[in-house]
């Protein structure tokens, strides 16, 4: 877990402060994927179209916190996940000269981001959707910490956290990675999110602009509503939903998130990376 006692001031510099990172070129396989069949090949297979799909760059510095999309993934009330999403009117084999795809499906699936519109029917109605949103927020040195297990995130575990004063970014990794909701294709409303007084806390006592949560819903369910209306309610803090946050090490990292710029969303599909 990380705790913000003892932390040393360079470490608080590197939070509050924006800082500036290098790539490194791609050499790392990907991790145990369920519901895909990828394969890392070796240097002497690279002549076969045989696709690489990675979840973590650069040498094990750049992680990819975005849920692939897929029809087994879980879907918000859906007791069998989100189903064919993809269709396509127009594939080579049946005789055109292009594949073309598309794609139906509700906005907040997968790793997405929520907008103030979403529970706020007058900053719908004003046009606050998700190309208003702030992308220094969305981007910058964050925290990913490991939230107490066994609870919802109550303001007795925001106060336990000791979230430092300046810290704008968090990414709260809870029960829902140990139980590997986002891989369930049955929507499990026994998710970890805050309840309404650890989203008031959050809201009272810390600089948090940034919220990522590693299940469908920041609020938990029996708060789902009054949690989400405390945290939209400035404007100013933004949610991120369905984070994939396993095998990565609790710590500072500089988070990075783009949402599709959707005239009139109240919600979109966000790509999230972690650069270390």
């Amino acid at each position: 877990m990380v705790r913000a006692k003892g932390m040393t001031p360079f470490l608080l510099l590197l939070l509050i402060s924006p800082f500036s990172t290098t790539t490194a070129s791609n050499t790392a396989c990907p991790t145990n994927i369920p519901d895909t069949t990828d394969t890392c090949i070796s240097s002497s297979q690279e002549n076969k179209l045989v696709p690489i799909r990675r979840e973590v760059y650069g040498d094990g510095r750049i992680f990819d916190i975005t849920h692939r999309y897929t029809a087994n993934m879980p879907s918000f009330g859906s007791e069998n996940g989100l189903g064919q999403f993809l269709q396509f009117p127009e594939k080579i084999k049946n005789g055109s000269m292009v594949n073309v795809s598309e794609m139906k499906m509700v906005t907040h699936t997968g790793t997405h981001v929520d907008a103030p519109g979403h529970f706020y029917d007058h900053y719908f109605d004003a046009g606050f959707d998700v190309d208003t949103l702030d992308l220094e927020v969305l981007n910058g040195p964050g925290l990913l910490i490991d939230a107490p297990r066994g609870t919802n995130i109550t303001a007795e575990v925001m106060k336990s956290l000791n979230i430092p004063k300046g810290v704008r970014r968090v990414l709260f990794r809870t029960d829902n990675t140990d139980r590997r909701l986002m891989f369930k294709n049955q929507f499990d409303t026994s998710f970890v999110g805050f309840t309404q007084d650890g989203a008031k806390w959050l809201v009272e006592n810390t600089d948090i602009k940034l919220i990522g949560i590693d299940y469908l819903s920041v609020a938990a369910w029996s708060d789902l509503a009054s949690a989400h209306l405390v945290l939209l309610e400035s404007r100013e803090i933004i949610i991120v939903e369905s984070l994939k946050l396993d095998d990565i090490q609790p710590g500072i990292y500089s988070i990075h998130c783009l949402p599709l710029r959707l005239l009139g969303a109240e919600a979109s599909p966000i790509r999230c990376i972690l650069i270390k």
